[in-house]
């Protein structure tokens, strides 16, 4: 997880006004949806025009296109993470830098790993399976837009795992109606995005726990998906008298939420938070649409099939090419600026949301503990999450 700019710093923003704001982030939520279709996209900046295709998705036209527009051959880009699995830590015989100091690590792509089906077995370790017998790329230098790549295909919830190559400007570029996105655009896409968050809905939805009960809808500039504010009682009001509301932050969980998942402690925390809430007469649950920590439900699931392999939470994203934390609380403080509360007390175990919910300028009035007891399946998942991502369960 990444600290965000106080909500008043946007340097998109300030240069450009709201319009071309929207129009940038629209532009980034359209390329993220091309990588998902398999499609490749145009990724331009700082004079470079690089052609990328996401691993996972892309198919032989995607590759052919590749393959006709580059004036090289396609490389293979990776997070840190997962290309430890293909190169060693320190290659000096090429002068490179040790694999966890890049931003993304580069591959040459021989022959029998130019193809879809290969592909997905490099960028996927679960798929690992689908890769040629022997066959291992060579590591190269990254290309210099090889960090906008996998932060593009982060926001299209795809593994952090591009068939790339360099363009040039050209009339054949235009044929092939290609979507065209800048660089800095998707990297200032999750500020952005969260800072252009409005509410679009609010209704009374009478909870079991809460009776008195508000969902409220915030959505981004570019129309991409809500997030959801749950309001108990009246906790704007409770500011008026001095005392700073009961908040909590949670990340959504189909697997915990929904269906009663055992592996980990989501769904018993975002009913007790109701129901604690309730019992105070106040309170918000900002729900988060950032799944498995910002992964996603497909790569969660990817995850789990990793941790039944003997990796823990952190190593299963870890290998997946993901941090231990991609999700963005500034989504949060948005929320409740607009909700009009600017001061809370925290319902959390994690010292982080703490910090990064301060950082963008929630004055956080004390933690709440908000623990449960393990419940035989999810022993190992709660002594991870204490002894690896400190959270505070005791």
């Amino acid at each position: 997880m990444t600290i965000p700019a106080p909500l008043d710093t946007d340097p998109v923003a300030a240069a450009t006004g709201p319009d071309s704001v929207a129009l940038g982030l629209r532009a980034v939520h359209r390329a993220a949806s091309e990588l998902r279709r398999g499609t490749p996209v145009l990724l331009r900046g700082g004079g470079e025009t690089m052609l990328v295709a996401a691993a996972e998705t892309v198919g032989a036209a995607g590759l052919s296109t590749l393959a006709a527009l580059g004036r090289s051959a396609p490389v293979l880009l990776l997070a840190p993470a997962r290309a430890a699995a293909f190169a060693p830590v320190v290659t000096p015989l090429h002068g490179l830098r040790p694999v966890a100091e890049e931003a993304a690590v580069a591959f040459r792509l021989p022959p029998p790993l130019f193809e879809p089906t290969a592909l997905r077995g490099l960028a996927d370790p679960t798929a690992e399976g689908l890769l040629p017998e022997g066959t291992r790329p060579d590591r190269l230098a990254p290309p210099a837009l090889a960090g906008a790549a996998l932060a593009l295909a982060k926001l299209g919830r795809l593994l952090p795992a591009l068939v790339a190559a360099p363009v040039r400007d050209a009339p054949g570029l235009l044929r092939h109606d290609l979507l065209s996105v800048e660089a800095a655009q998707v990297l200032a896409y999750p500020a952005s995005a969260a800072a252009s968050l409005r509410k679009v809905a609010e209704a009374a939805v009478p909870l079991e726990a809460a009776p008195d009960a508000r969902i409220v809808a915030f959505r981004a500039a570019d129309g991409g998906i809500e997030h959801l504010a749950i309001l108990v009682g009246r906790p704007e009001d409770a500011l008026a008298g001095g005392a700073a509301p009961l908040a909590r932050m949670h990340s959504e969980c189909f697997t915990g939420d929904l269906l009663g998942s055992l592996r980990c402690d989501c769904g018993p925390q975002l009913q007790g938070s109701i129901r604690r809430m309730a019992a105070e007469g106040a309170g918000v649950l900002i729900y988060l649409a950032q799944e498995g920590r910002g992964i996603g439900l497909v790569n969660k699931l990817r995850a789990y099939a990793l941790q039944d392999g003997g990796l823990d939470t952190l190593d299963a994203n870890r290998a997946l090419g993901w941090g231990a934390d991609e999700r963005n609380f500034l989504v949060a403080a948005t929320m409740l600026q607009q909700l009009g509360i600017e001061r809370v007390r925290l319902l959390t175990n994690n010292p982080d949301k703490l910090a990064a919910l301060a950082a963008c300028g929630i004055a956080v009035e004390g933690r709440v503990q908000h623990s449960f007891a393990p419940n035989g399946v999810n022993d190992g998942y709660l002594e991870t999450k204490a002894r690896r991502f400190g959270h505070l369960l005791a």
